[in-house]
């Protein structure tokens, strides 16, 4: 048994049981950020890397404002902050939004006006950009055009109302952060990190196990839990690659038990098709270390 791996002690670092020395702060900073807990971190750790401190929280407060000027071009439309709500303060990369089909040309018409521009239109996902903020606005859970859960489903029964800054917004209840999480993580990422495990250990409940079961991710969730077990017991680090058979046992079970994902599962050879440099994509994804 590992015991004292890098994953643990950043672990105990967060939740204010261990404070590291100066050097073993800035090697634990490098975990932190590989799984989205860099701001969490650096808050515990203070005045030994205040300067990065200071330039995360600059961050998190550009990103909370995007956040809440998004949400306000959004009002009258049906959306969800989704993968959002998480038990510590974080700086994503993008903001992840579901929302209804039918007021996807209104939503892209309010931001447009707002000084975003479309990146990326795809089946299931339009991309906005501002000044290096982005926008995902997600019909669909969906990876290589494959949709793995029901966007519309999370909209009308597992959102609502949260204040955040102030501000009434709307996003995931935190169940269902839990089935996304496991989801993301294994059929999109292949990759879990710290912060997946946050979740579902601070969130996993009789209902998040109902709703995972209810949106056909429940095996998902299951394989997550494994992974995060074996990071608590010193094991394995995060982020933590699952092995090959994992990911295939999840696909496998998903093509037989969800007849949408089985049936527009050839969308995916009509994306790799779309794509320019596929292999050198694709090997990218297979050793990158976070994302």
């Amino acid at each position: 048994m590992l015991g004292d791996s890098e994953s643990l002690r950043l672990l105990k670092v967060i939740n204010g049981l261990y404070q590291p020395s100066r050097n073993e702060a800035r090697r634990l900073a490098k975990r932190a950020r590989l799984n989205k807990l860099y701001l969490a971190y650096l808050r515990r750790v203070g005045g030994v890397l205040r300067d990065e401190l200071e330039l995360e929280e600059s961050r998190f407060k550009w990103f909370m404002q995007n956040t809440l000027e998004v949400t306000k071009a959004l009002e009258g439309t049906d959306y969800a902050l989704y993968k959002f709500r998480r038990p510590v303060d974080h700086v994503s990369v993008d903001l992840d939004v579901l929302i209804e089909v039918q007021d996807v040309p209104r939503a892209v018409k309010s931001l447009r006006e707002r000084g975003f521009r479309v990146v990326v239109p795809e089946p299931y996902t339009v991309t906005m950009e501002r000044r290096g903020f982005i926008v995902d606005l997600y019909t669909m859970p969906s990876f290589a055009w494959i949709v793995y859960m029901d966007g519309r489903k999370l909209i009308k029964e597992h959102a609502s109302d949260i204040e955040l800054w102030g501000t009434t917004v709307r996003a995931l209840n935190e169940e269902a952060e839990v089935a996304v999480a496991a989801a993301h993580a294994i059929y999109k990422e292949h990759l879990v990190l710290l912060m997946d495990c946050l979740v579902v250990w601070r969130w996993l409940s009789t209902k998040a196990w109902r709703v995972a079961a209810e949106l056909g991710v429940e095996a998902t969730l299951r394989e997550l839990l494994k992974v995060c077990d074996l990071v608590k017991r010193g094991l394995a680090e995060a982020p933590y690659r699952p092995r090959p058979h994992t990911l295939a046992r999840a696909y496998l079970g998903k093509v037989l038990g969800d007849t949408v994902f089985r049936t527009i599962l050839p969308n995916a050879l009509k994306y790799l098709l779309s794509r320019r440099n596929i292999g050198t994509k694709v090997l990218g994804r297979l050793t990158r270390r976070s994302y």
